[in-house]
């Protein structure tokens, strides 16, 4: 198969970078919206949050199994990127809408919309997660397709970080229902253009076929080694990502405070949350661009035990920061060094998913790449609920106030042992993830050279079209 064109690595990347905008604002401040906005209490937000996922336990690897069996003059899974698509930003908007309603009505209304969002999200995303093992044959070449998808992930996920506080107080404020539901409309948008200029680039070169039922699909899955080493050190890749993420909003307004600043010679900066996790954006960006050469050069299941230990004693480390000007400096700087590191594992996660699904098509003779792509996104929201929800029973449990009558008087001083959560949270907790996702991935049996080898013997069974 011939190379493929720059413009199709472009396009597939518009299809993250929409996924990515909405999936950093639920990650990072959806816990904070639902606490602080909506006026849910920690602990039914925290069980919301959990929750929902057993759904998506079941419709994840479902939207898998019929995506791998839709068969259009547009492929398999590419079509879903142009039927989903306005029903996507729409369940974005309804998400971040407040009705005026009793608590009771409030959380039913959480429920439904957060269970139709995750619905929604898991129905574009499987399929566009499933094109990158039908568009090229090359395994060095889904690497730079993943890579392509986690760049222009980051930009996307940059842009609505950075821009999200300044639009919520555009809007109406940043402690306004309208201010969130504005700013959420405005992201809905863009993800929406995004995803259709996904499906207008991109074609899917390979055809492939399964010739066995979804229960041997199934079953194949579920004795399938590498996938499910994958899964787990994927779940808890996302979950050191959400841990942290989700906890930024209160680190800020609790620790930090909102009159911090970055002294940069004569000039000042005010250091907030939205800069904190958008500089971490861009560095994430950094480390999507030299991924490629890194694992070309020592495979990657090396990379990747080398990132979740360098992970280890960064998170670790950052728990010693003073909360001073010079201090300030150094969280910044260490949250790019963290990012560089966790934007070199996003491509490789989705590249080895690739390779587990060849793994899976000579082995089991399965053409099943949207059910194994499924997993991705359950383990990607499944680390995410666990994440989120976690750092909401940890805080309720050590008595951080969301109460709003509380709140509503003013200024709040939390707990100290809240405050001390927080700062494990951002360091200790994340860094305890990360061991255990290296003692996982060690265990991952695909090395380079099998794949090199998977790779060559599919090649005589495959159907190719440029």
């Amino acid at each position: 198969m011939a190379k493929s064109k720059l413009i199709e690595k472009v396009g597939y990347g518009f299809g993250d970078m929409s996924s990515s905008m909405f999936w950093k604002i639920f990650s990072y401040y959806l816990p904070f919206f639902y606490s602080n906005i909506f006026g849910l209490r920690l602990a039914d937000a925290a069980t919301l949050m959990l929750v929902t996922r057993i759904w998506d336990a079941v419709s994840d690897p479902m939207m898998g199994i019929i995506a791998d069996r839709t068969n259009t003059r547009w492929g398999k899974y590419r079509p879903y990127l142009l039927w989903v698509a306005p029903l996507f930003s729409i369940s974005g908007i309804l998400l971040f809408t407040t009705p005026d309603w009793d608590y009771a009505a409030k959380l039913i209304w959480a429920y439904v919309t957060y269970i139709l969002m995750m619905t929604v999200y898991t129905a574009i995303n499987v399929p566009y997660g499933a094109m990158l093992g039908v568009l090229t044959d090359d395994s060095n070449e889904k690497t730079v397709f993943s890579s392509f998808r986690m760049f222009f992930a980051y930009g996307g996920s940059f842009i609505a970080l950075f821009a999200w506080e300044p639009l919520t107080r555009l809007f109406g404020g940043y402690d306004s229902t309208q201010g969130w539901f504005w700013a959420m409309v405005s992201i809905a948008v863009a993800c929406f253009i995004l995803f259709l200029l996904c499906f207008a680039i991109t074609r899917e070169h390979l055809k492939t076929v399964s010739n066995v039922s979804i229960g041997s699909d199934i079953k194949s899955l579920l004795h399938n080694k590498p996938w499910w080493l994958l899964i787990g050190a994927a779940l808890c890749f996302n979950l050191f990502n959400t841990v942290r993420g989700s906890t930024v909003a209160y680190f800020f307004k609790d620790i930090i405070g909102d009159q911090a600043v970055l002294l940069f010679f004569t000039i000042q900066l005010a250091f907030y949350g939205g800069l904190f996790l958008g500089v971490g954006e861009v560095s994430n960006m950094l480390g999507v661009s030299i991924t490629v050469p890194i694992a070309n050069c020592i495979g990657k299941k090396t990379t990747f035990i080398l990132v979740d230990m360098l992970l280890i004693v960064l998170s670790i480390t950052f728990f010693f920061i003073p909360c001073s000007p010079t201090g300030y400096w150094w969280m910044l700087i260490f949250q790019v060094l963290i990012s560089i590191l966790t934007g070199v594992m996003s491509p490789l996660v989705w590249s080895m998913y690739a390779d587990v699904s060849d793994y899976a098509e000579l082995k089991f003779k399965t053409a099943s790449t949207g059910l194994i792509f499924s997993s991705s996104s359950m383990a990607q929201k499944l680390g995410g609920a666990i994440g989120g929800s976690a750092a909401l029973c940890l805080l309720g449990g050590f008595g951080y106030v969301t109460d709003p009558a509380i709140l509503a008087q003013g200024s709040v001083t939390q707990p100290e042992v809240a405050l001390n959560c927080l700062r494990y949270l951002m360091s200790f907790i994340p860094a305890g993830v990360a061991l255990v996702s290296l003692v996982v991935v060690y265990f991952y049996p695909l090395t380079t050279e099998k794949i090199e080898d998977i790779n060559t013997r599919l090649k005589a069974v495959r159907r190719i079209e440029d």
